[in-house]
């Protein structure tokens, strides 16, 4: 059976944005190799446009940003969506009943799926669905944003930390 994990970059102040604050060199290569592990990911439909910028290839990238756009391609995606009609390569769009569609993709599959985005990771966690939250903690302040726990705020254990490069402290906490 499959485990769906949030993980996403938190500033300290528990904002998640992108467009903010990006992870150093190590943190990055640190994704690349989740991603090169990962069965899949499930998007909602806004996160999900955002990472589609990795299906194009960019002659400037660095070996690195190419690492990450080949797992990125390879993976599978499943896309949460009310508006979409259609999805890009590698991608299968998840319609109707979300509880029921994740709890069959839970079976189908095993390693780890990751769940991206908290508008997403919201509603999974609501559905109790979610085996594992991982928190890059930045040494970053922005006072304003998108929380990482956006709706309920599930009972919580933490079972490993690790600092991940100079400044980013990973937190991995599980329900209970």
């Amino acid at each position: 059976m499959a485990r769906l994990v949030f993980g996403m970059n938190v500033s300290l102040d528990g904002y998640v944005d992108h467009m903010a604050f990006a992870p150093d060199p190590t943190l990055f290569r640190h994704f690349i190799e989740e991603a090169q592990q990962q069965t899949g990911s499930v998007y909602g439909r806004t996160m999900y446009e955002v990472m589609r910028y990795w299906d194009d290839a960019h002659p400037e990238w660095s070996t690195d940003e190419q690492a990450f756009a080949a797992a990125w391609r390879k993976q599978q995606k499943w896309v949460v969506s009310r508006s979409l009609t259609s999805v890009g390569p590698n991608a299968n769009l998840v319609e109707g009943d979300l509880e029921r569609a994740m709890r069959e993709l839970k079976a189908r599959h095993s390693g780890e799926i990751e769940v991206a985005g908290p508008g997403l990771a919201n509603s999974l966690t609501a559905l109790g669905l979610i085996d594992e939250y991982r928190i890059y903690l930045h040494p970053v302040v922005l006072g304003h944003g998108t929380p990482y726990f956006a709706g309920p705020r599930p009972r919580l254990r933490l079972v490993t930390h690790d600092r991940v490069g100079e400044d980013v402290v990973r937190l991995v906490y599980v329900p209970g």
